[in-house]
């Protein structure tokens, strides 16, 4: 009897091939061939190709999500934070070939608007991650009081509007200098100090 395959293992080779052929391509055949393993053996871990599609993404956001968070705790001061989620979340897309492939055949995975999100969950705890960093910057007198939750689903909107110009439009240019322009917008600003 074959052990047990991991979660990860399984995800892992569900997004090599739903990310080379798309998901109405894709069969579970192709997908348990990459696994070594019959089709019937993998009906142990999904119940259906949709089912593995559906799980394999939320897989594949929380990897995204969960790098992007590993890096902002390895700051400790609030701005860094911000620059940080912005960079590590915006740049992941050109590592993870796949999801970028994934997304690129399938923008519904991540839409502009919430009301259409399948993964709302996930993008939740992302904008509860940018909250997080924006109520320490408030506690710690560096970033000015906002109303926390609406400035963390603003920050989250214009985070989409890269992911979606950049990777799902395919405009790449100028990506770096636009993201360091619009950080320093949201950072500093667009008016001059009143005493200047």
């Amino acid at each position: 009897m074959k052990k047990k395959e991991s979660p990860e293992l399984i995800h892992g080779a569900a997004l090599k091939i739903f990310s080379r052929f798309g998901f109405k391509k894709t069969t579970m055949e192709d997908i348990a061939n990459e696994l070594d393993m019959t089709k019937g053996n993998l009906y142990l871990y999904a119940k259906n190709k949709k089912a593995l599609y559906r799980d394999m993404v939320s897989w594949a956001l929380r990897r995204w999500q969960n790098r992007v968070a590993k890096a902002v705790t390895m700051e400790a001061d609030p701005r860094k934070k911000i620059e940080v989620l912005c960079l590590k979340a915006i740049d992941y897309l050109s590592e993870d070939k796949a999801l970028h492939r994934l997304l690129v055949d399938d923008p519904s995975i991540f839409p502009m608007f919430p009301d259409n999100d399948p993964f709302d969950a996930i993008n939740q705890d992302s904008i509860a991650m940018i909250r997080t960093i924006l109520i320490q910057g408030i506690q710690e007198n560096q970033f000015r009081p906002v109303n926390t939750d609406q400035v963390a689903q603003v920050l989250f909107l214009i985070y989409k509007v890269f992911i979606i110009q950049t990777y799902i439009k395919g405009n790449q240019t100028h990506i770096h200098e636009m993201l360091s322009e619009t950080i320093g917008l949201m950072t500093h600003g667009l008016f001059l100090p009143a005493d200047s």
